[in-house]
């Protein structure tokens, strides 16, 4: 054998660096290496700062002020996957600090998280992928990103992830998700909900209750509840609540059950299969709050439906509802007070509650959480509304005094509903006795003064129904509640408007209070509501302080340069008649149209010798011919009992217009017609241009003069300004039930307001606008409607 010879190892190529193993210790000359070409070193640098971010918020922070999260972005689309997946899994951590996430967003990176989560991925950069955008998920902006990337349609893939981690990241970040409205309807796109029930049987209840929550949150909206519902989704959710060992799971499936019980179909369901029963056993026999509180809630939403109330009233859901008042937890009592409130529109159970309910219902009125007092306010409310006999059994178990202590709570809510309750009670004379008895109008000073709507209505209505002696009114007045109650009378709020209306005409029927009202300015505004009567004078804008005085006065008071006094009177008496006025009517079958019946006694007499004059000087002997024939209103007997100035003329106009206006179907022509009548009987269309040549102040000094008298009627007037007409429009339309309003404007002006359905949406079937608002012309183009806020109707009211 011969010997065996060494063989030589070739030496490396001189153009390849040798192996070299370093230890680093600083995070900062790892970031470096994030910029490295190679790709093995790239994986073992994310390696290192992906352990080194687990340790805690502070390393994070040091990451972020080594600006290592701008190249890690780069990494997450590198095509080496290993380099690729631990830069996903350093973001999954990393994305819990705020100032990371905020970064995030700026450099758009969205895009390449989402990617991800492509089905070819490995589940571990899905895990990581999935948990840096439930961190993001977390802000709106971040919620944004992610939905308008696309992001909602792989997370749903992935909760059929067999792998938990990925199932629990990505059901966390779609529940964050859903809190915006454009989600939850994508998610229903999607087919969601199968997949979200599925997670109800997981393992892990991390998993379940995320589930439960998003569910809670998705069936706020009609079409996912009925998505639940075909996917037997109430059957798995009843199977929670009956399995003890679940017990932690019961809150929120009962929030979810809670949702589904506003659809009628929903409740009749669960009806037929016993599943309503057994929630309502379990509501009552269970001992924890959160479990009572959701119960109690479910209760609630269902019982807006009348068959509902119904069935729970069978199943005598009052007493599970008493129980509930008494519990230690806050928010039970106020969810079983609000159930109680919806329970109280079935008339059955609104006597149950009499006896059993009111009174631990008035217990809660005293506690120091002002949420449960208003809850307990609200009951109160809905459960003495139009019941006498729950008025007496709240006042009997001494909540007056708590009700008045709450009216001057923080909360509108609680203020709204305790001054209902007080008017409840106020009805009956008893106790609204013992309500002024605790110096209620103090109380109700507050209210009258709060910016909300519905504090300043319920305030209104509660002066209007305890101010009805004159002990009351006293003290409204000297507390100084007539100042914010006359304010109300300027309310762009109909009902606002409407209870403060009747609450100074109840306070005006005393004399003393009726004069502060009038010292305090009056509104220059008649709603279509308020319907001119006879006897209504006008006496224009009246400084604040200055006394208005009774119309017998005024009509005896000496001739002066004031404003005429405008009256509104289609009245007789026989005095009037006897000395020289007619009825319009009288010995004819219908009056004469157009024609002034006043004045044609001398117009017969002088008809004759008006042929062959000239047109002028026939027109200034008509105009001396009919104030010679005005009467002088103020000659009367002094053994005769005063009766306020009649006027034939407006009769006739309130005759005519019946007649001839009145049966017209369409309400927009009816304005129209009675526009163009009013125009003709004031003096025509008056065209801007020769508006300061039209003499009407001269015609009204003639009148005051003739008369004798300040106040004129306004049939006499038959050249009318602004005002006149306006008077003139709303008195004749409220005698034919045509809704308008009368507003004073300032020099002279005043007009009518009307509202009108828009022609084009009529006959759409659905919700229609609101009408739409006009000024009726009186002047340029009688007729005409002036669209509110156009600069046709600014020119009427202003120039």
């Amino acid at each position: 054998m011969g010997k065996k010879i060494k063989k030589e190892v070739e030496p490396p190529p001189k153009d390849v660096f040798d192996p070299l193993t370093i230890e680093i210790k600083k995070a900062a000359t790892v970031v470096l290496m994030l910029n490295s070409p190679e790709e093995e070193i790239l994986a073992k640098a994310c390696e290192a700062i992906y352990k080194f971010a687990l340790k805690g918020e502070e390393n994070k922070a040091t990451l972020l002020e080594l600006g290592a999260v701008e190249p890690l972005t780069k990494l997450l689309t590198h095509k080496d996957k290993v380099v690729r997946r631990n830069a996903t899994m350093i973001f999954g951590i990393l994305t819990s600090n705020s100032d990371v996430k905020k970064l995030l967003r700026e450099l758009e990176v969205m895009n390449s998280v989402i990617a991800q989560l492509a089905p070819e991925e490995e589940v571990v950069i899905h895990e990581f992928a999935s948990l840096c955008l439930a961190n993001m998920s977390v802000e709106y902006t971040g919620k944004v990103q992610i939905f308008e990337h696309g992001g909602l349609k792989p997370l749903i893939r992935l909760l059929s992830s067999p792998d938990p981690d990925v199932k629990k990241n990505s059901i966390e970040c779609i529940y964050n998700l859903v809190q915006d409205f454009q989600c939850r309807t994508t998610l229903q796109e999607l087919n969601a909900i199968p997949p979200i029930l599925e997670l109800l049987k997981s393992e892990y209840p991390i998993i379940q209750l995320l589930a439960l929550k998003t569910l809670g949150v998705i069936t706020c909206d009609k079409e996912s509840r009925t998505m639940l519902k075909d996917n037997q989704g109430l059957d798995q959710l009843t199977k929670i609540l009956e399995a003890k060992e679940l017990n932690d799971l019961h809150v929120e499936a009962l929030s979810v059950i809670a949702n589904c019980l506003e659809d009628m179909d929903t409740m009749v369901l669960m009806q037929q299969t016993g599943d309503l029963k057994k929630l309502l056993s379990f509501a009552e026999n269970s001992t924890i709050p959160d479990i009572q509180k959701n119960a109690a809630k479910a209760i609630t939403k269902a019982a807006y439906d009348p068959k509902n109330r119904k069935f729970f009233h069978e199943q005598e859901v009052e007493k599970c509802l008493v129980t509930l008042l008494g519990s230690d937890s806050e928010e039970t009592k106020i969810a079983a007070a609000q159930a109680i409130s919806a329970m109280s529109e079935n008339s059955s159970s609104k006597d149950f509650f009499n006896t059993q309910g009111i009174p631990q219902i008035v217990q809660l009125l005293r506690s120091d959480n002002e949420e449960v007092r208003e809850a307990a306010a609200l009951a109160l409310a809905n459960l003495t509304t139009r019941s006498p006999a729950n008025a007496n059994a709240a006042a009997e178990a001494d909540a007056i005094a708590p009700l008045i202590n709450i009216l001057s709570s923080k909360r509108d809510g609680a203020i709204a509903n305790a001054a209902t309750v007080l008017t409840n009670m106020a009805i009956q004379e008893p106790l609204r006795s013992v309500i002024q008895s605790h110096e209620v109008m103090h109380a109700l000073l507050g209210p009258l003064h709060s910016t909300n709507t519905v504090v300043q209505s319920t305030a209104a209505f509660t002066v209007a129904a305890t101010a009805c002696d004159m002990e009351a009114r006293n003290e409204l007045r000297n507390c100084g509640g007539l100042e914010p109650l006359t304010e109300l009378l300027h309310s762009k709020n109909d009902e606002v408007r409407r209870n403060a209306s009747w609450a100074v005409m109840v306070c005006a029927s005393d004399e003393l209070t009726a004069v502060e009202l009038y010292r305090l300015g009056q509104t220059g505004y008649l709603s279509s509501s308020n319907i001119i009567t006879d006897g209504f004078y006008d006496c224009g804008r009246k400084n604040p302080g200055t006394k208005l005085l009774p119309l017998k006065e005024l009509c005896l008071q000496e001739l002066n340069d004031h404003r005429a006094i405008l009256l509104v009177n289609s009245k007789f008496d026989t005095f009037h008649f006897s000395a020289g006025f007619g009825s319009p009517t009288e010995e004819k079958s219908e009056p004469t149209s157009g024609r002034n019946t006043v004045l044609s006694r001398g117009a017969a007499k002088e008809k004759g010798s008006r042929k062959g004059r000239g047109k002028k000087e026939e027109e200034k002997v008509k105009e001396e011919e009919e104030v010679l024939a005005v009467p002088k209103l103020t000659e009367s007997s002094p053994d005769k009992e005063w009766y306020p100035p009649p006027d034939p003329e407006f009769c006739v106009y309130v005759y005519e217009v019946t007649k001839s206006i009145l049966p017209i179907i369409n309400i927009k022509d009816q304005i129209e017609a009675l526009a163009k009548y009013v125009a003709d009987k004031m003096g025509g269309k008056i065209s801007k241009e020769k508006l300061s040549d039209f003499s009407w102040e001269l015609h009204i000094s003639e009148l005051k003069f003739q008369l004798k008298s300040n106040v004129i009627p306004i049939g006499y007037i038959k050249k009318g300004i602004f005002y006149h007409r306006a008077l003139l429009f709303k008195a004749l339309a409220d005698k034919i039930g045509v809704g308008c309003c009368l507003v004073r404007g300032e020099y002279s002006r005043a007009w009518n307001e009307v509202r009108l359905l828009n022609e084009a949406r009529k006959g759409i079937i659905g919700r229609l606008p609101p009408p739409e608002e006009y000024i009726v012309d009186l002047m340029f183009h009688p007729g005409a409607l002036l669209k509110l806020g156009s600069r046709e109707a600014d020119l009427y009211r202003f120039l």
